[in-house]
């Protein structure tokens, strides 16, 4: 799957504040996300956060 830095991830499942969406800030092995809506970082493996991915919003679309 390819997702970078900078992506925005919706997720299946929320996060206990309530929002779904997370920033990409570090992506390899395991990816540190921030949540959108409290601001919180986390680590997670890369594995984990594959199948929980609903969906890629991508801000910069020049590839």
């Amino acid at each position: 799957m390819d997702i970078r830095v900078g992506d925005v991830l919706e997720m299946k499942k929320q996060h206990p504040c309530g929002a779904k969406q997370f920033n990409v800030l570090r992506s390899g092995m395991d990816f540190r996300l921030k949540c959108v809506g409290c601001g919180r970082e986390f680590l997670i493996p890369r594995s984990k956060a594959e199948k929980n991915i609903k969906k890629v919003i991508r801000e910069n679309t020049d590839d």
